[in-house]
Formats: C-alpha cells, sequence, structure tokens
C-alpha cells in the first residue's frame, strides 16, 4: 500500500504494473481510479475525487489530469507515481477537457455554468471564460491551437472559440445531443457525435459547416436505442470507432467512404474509447456493466471484458 496524497491510497492486487504498460479508467460513481495492465488485468484501485469524469495526459505524459465534477476542481497526478501533484479549484462541474498545444491552456466545459473556461495547467489560474448553451461537453483544440471546438448537449449547437480573437465566432448546429469529438489527423473534419439522433455529423474545419452523416443501427435494436457518445479515429485517418450507448455495440467506419464496416458487441451502454499506441487493441468503457472491453482491432472482436469500477468514464492508456 502507498500513500498517493490527499484523495486517498493506492491499494495494489497484484504486483506494481509496469509504466510503460498501464491502463488508467476513471469510475464516475465510486470515485476511483482503476488500474489494469496493457492485457487487461487489474492491478489495483486508487481513490480519487468525487464524481471522476475526463482524464487526459499532460505534455510527454509526465501527468494526468482528472475532471472531478462534483468537487469542482481539477486533480493532477505523476502518472509514474500517481501521486497527487496539485488541484485548480474552482472549475465548476468540470467534464471534459482538451489542452492548448501550448502544453499550458486546458480548456474545459463547465456542465453546470454553461460556459468553457481556460485554465494555465501549471499555475491553476483562469485565464478566460466563454459563453456556451446549456450542458457543454466535448472539447476539441486543433493541432495547431487556432480553433477550439465545444458541444452543448441541450442546445444542440457546436461552438467555435477563435483563440487569436478569443471569441465564440461560429454556432454550428448539429443534430440531437452531441457529445465527443473527433479530430481527423489531417486536421480537415471533425466527427461529432449526436447522442439521441443515433448519428455523427461531419463538420468541414475550414468552412464550419456540416458536410455529412452517419446513422448507426445495429441488427436487433431500435433507432432509439443507439446513442452514439464518444469517437475514436485511427492515426492514419482510415477508420473511426464509435461507441453506440445503449445499443451495446462499437460501431467500426471507413473515414473515407463513411461506410460502417462492423458493429462489435461489447458490454451495456459502451461511452468511453481509446486505443493502444500501435492501434492493435480499442479499450471500451461499458457505464452500466461497469467492465471495460478489449477488442482485437485486426480480427474485430472483443477478446474479454474485465470489470472496473462503478460507471466507468474515461481511459487512458500509458503505453509509450
Amino acid at each position: 500500500m502507498a500513500t498517493i496524497g490527499a484523495f486517498g491510497t493506492v491499494f495494489l492486487m497484484s504486483g506494481e504494473c509496469s509504466a510503460a504498460s498501464r491502463l488508467i479508467v476513471s469510475n464516475e460513481k465510486d470515485s476511483t481510479l482503476t488500474l489494469l495492465d496493457g492485457d487487461g488485468n487489474v492491478t489495483g484501485s486508487v481513490p480519487t475525487c468525487s464524481r471522476p469524469r475526463g482524464v487526459m495526459f499532460g505534455p510527454e505524459r509526465k501527468e494526468f489530469y482528472v475532471a472531478c465534477a462534483d468537487d469542482n476542481q481539477i486533480a493532477i497526478y505523476d502518472t509514474k507515481s500517481l501521486e497527487l501533484l496539485r488541484r485548480i479549484r474552482n472549475v465548476e462541474e468540470p467534464e471534459t477537457f482538451d489542452l492548448h498545444p501550448d502544453g499550458r491552456q486546458l480548456y474545459v466545459s463547465n456542465e453546470e455554468d454553461s460556459t468553457a473556461s481556460v485554465y494555465d495547467i501549471q499555475t491553476g489560474e483562469l485565464l478566460t471564460s466563454y459563453d456556451t448553451g446549456e450542458e457543454p461537453e466535448g472539447v476539441q483544440v486543433t493541432a495547431d491551437g487556432k480553433l477550439v471546438f465545444v458541444t452543448s448537449e441541450a442546445a444542440n449547437l457546436v461552438h467555435v472559440i477563435d483563440t487569436e480573437k478569443g471569441e465564440v465566432v461560429k454556432d454550428i448546429q448539429v443534430n440531437m445531443r452531441p457529445r465527443r469529438f473527433a479530430l481527423s489527423p489531417d486536421g480537415k473534419e471533425i466527427w461529432v457525435s449526436a447522442e439521441l439522433a443515433g448519428m455523427v455529423d461531419i463538420i468541414d474545419v475550414q468552412s464550419l459547416k456540416v458536410v455529412g452523416d452517419i446513422h448507426f443501427l445495429p441488427t436487433g435494436f431500435r433507432k432509439e436505442q443507439v446513442t452514439p457518445v464518444d469517437v475514436n479515429m485511427t492515426r492514419d485517418g482510415k477508420t473511426a470507432y464509435v461507441a453506440l450507448g445503449r445499443a451495446n455495440h462499437v460501431a467500426v467506419v471507413d473515414v473515407t467512404s463513411r461506410r460502417i464496416l462492423e458493429y462489435i458487441l461489447v458490454g451495456k451502454r459502451p461511452w468511453g474509447l481509446a486505443l493502444s499506441s500501435d492501434e492493435s487493441l480499442l479499450y471500451v468503457a461499458n457505464g452500466l456493466s461497469d467492465d471495460l472491453t478489449i477488442i482485437d482491432t485486426k480480427s474485430r472482436r472483443a477478446i474479454k471484458s474485465i470489470p472496473v469500477g462503478l460507471v466507468p468514464y474515461g481511459i487512458l492508456v500509458d503505453d509509450q
């Protein structure tokens, strides 16, 4: 048992796992982080802040950030030791975030405050905030750092922030309840899931217009049961994965043709996705079966599902 700071201790259930092969899963309902090795074996559980949701690595993966929705803060951990390094306080109901390419500005969606706020990740200073529609969630910064996209679930909008002008320059109407983003590697398209419409909208980044969409309907499910949330795209930009929520499947999509290649059965209500660094494995957080499914991306088949904490939300893959 090793102390990690104010939020608690690390309880190891097997040997200490390698820092080069670790999964970290945030569990929204029991306020823990589940630790697994690269093969999906649970190695520990970390008590953390209240209602942990979005997670992401900082520069060079030396630290990682956890959105603490009910504590109104961002918790920052050392990736190797899991020591709590610092906290950014007074962050209203954070859900997800994205880091600017400068490695300092963290753009955060504030669900109950209808804003997107920007913090200096080192000092914790609030730099600025932007008004959004109700229930903002997904946040995506472009690779050049010039634009930031933020979803508004209740308003069915994607807000576009111009970081040089320091203002919202466009509100893009999309389908019902937009949730998460995937930016194509060439930076030309951004995909946004529309949970209550059972589809993904595709936005052209240059024109800031919706230029296409993809509808999902696995065999045996009604349209209203298909509730896509997370979207992930491979580094070559050829394949996208979409977690279909209540439909209990992950869709595999050919990006160029926008054709659905496969529906893969996973756990109940999948919503979080993460790829291994070699993209041979896809990890899926299943929010209502409280487990993590591992998919072999070559065969497009689920290998196994592993119990984690209650209502797993986000996944970090530390295998580089």
